[in-house]
C-alpha cells in the first residue's frame, strides 16, 4: 500500500486524505505494511450520488467506494480516524470454502440443527429483478444525511475491499476474510453490494432477493452464519423463520455484530 495514489479522478472529488490502520491493532504475521496507506476518506459526509458516481468510475479507477459511516455520539470517528484496523491481503479470500465455511458455522448453533443434519449446500441463486449497479445506486441516497464518509479503497469489489482496509466490525464472531468470501458468493448469486460500513453495522443492496419463504429460509441460514446476532439479537420472536419472512423480495440487507 505504499504506493496507494488516487488516479485523476473524472469525478470531482471532496477535500479528504489517506487514512493509515494504527500499527498497535495488527498481528504482523497477517497485516500488510499497517504504516502504509490503507484508503482514502472524504473530511466530510457526502451524499448518495458521490457515491454512485465513483461506484460507476471504478472500472476505470479501480477504488470501490464505501460510505463509512461516523457515529456522532462517540465524536471520535471510530474506527476510520482511530485506525481501528487490521489489512490483510485479499489473497488470505481466496483460502475459504463458502459452502464450507456454512457447514462448519451451522454445527456451532443450536437453531441450526435442520441445515447441520441435511447439509444442503448453499442457497439457490436469486433472480435478478433490477440490475445490481442500479440497486447499489439506490441504496446509497438512502444515507443522504445520515454522516457517510466517502471512503475510496484499492480493490476489485466490495466485497475485498473490506478485507482490504481490515474492517474489525465482526470480530466477535469471524476474521474478516472468510466473511469476504462469503460476501463475494452474495455478489454473483444475489447480486449483492457492498454499499455503507459502521463500526459494527454493514450495509448492502440485493439485486436478486428470494422470492418465497422457502427460499428466504435457506437464505437466512447463510446470514446466521455471517451474522449470528441478526437472528439471536433480534427483534422478537428469535427465530429463524421469523427472519426469513422479512428477508423475502427486499433489496437491502443489514447486520450488526455486538
Amino acid at each position: 500500500m505504499d504506493d496507494l495514489v488516487l488516479p485523476e479522478p473524472r469525478v470531482p472529488l471532496p477535500a479528504g486524505r489517506l487514512m493509515t490502520a494504527d500499527p498497535s491493532m495488527s498481528d504482523e504475521t497477517t497485516a500488510a505494511q499497517p504504516y502504509a496507506p490503507v484508503f482514502w476518506m472524504s473530511e466530510r459526509p457526502v451524499g448518495g450520488e458521490v457515491w454512485a458516481a465513483c461506484r460507476a468510475e471504478h472500472p476505470r479507477s479501480g477504488l470501490w467506494p464505501l460510505l463509512l459511516l461516523h457515529d456522532l455520539r462517540d465524536g471520535d470517528g471510530r474506527p476510520w480516524e482511530q485506525g481501528e484496523l487490521t489489512p490483510t491481503p485479499v489473497s488470505a479470500i481466496d483460502g475459504y470454502d463458502v459452502a464450507d465455511f456454512m457447514v462448519k458455522t451451522w454445527a456451532e448453533f443450536e437453531e441450526l440443527e435442520t441445515f447441520r443434519r441435511t447439509r444442503p449446500g448453499l442457497a439457490a441463486p436469486g433472480v435478478p429483478v433490477t440490475d445490481p449497479d442500479e440497486a447499489a445506486d439506490r441504496h446509497a441516497r438512502l444515507f443522504d444525511g445520515q454522516h457517510g464518509h466517502l471512503g475510496l479503497v484499492p480493490a476489485a469489489r466490495g466485497a475485498d475491499a473490506l478485507t482490504a482496509i481490515g474492517w474489525t466490525g465482526p470480530c466477535n464472531h469471524s476474521d474478516m476474510p472468510p466473511l469476504s468470501a462469503v460476501l463475494r458468493s452474495w455478489e454473483s448469486r444475489f447480486g449483492a453490494r457492498v454499499v455503507a460500513v459502521g463500526f459494527a453495522t454493514l450495509y448492502l443492496s440485493v439485486a436478486a432477493p428470494p422470492s418465497t419463504v422457502e427460499h428466504a429460509l435457506h437464505v437466512a441460514a447463510e446470514h446466521f452464519a455471517f451474522c449470528p446476532d441478526n437472528i439471536q439479537q433480534g427483534g422478537s420472536p428469535y427465530t429463524l423463520e421469523a427472519y426469513a419472512r422479512e428477508l423475502v423480495g427486499v433489496d437491502t440487507w443489514a447486520f450488526w455484530w455486538d
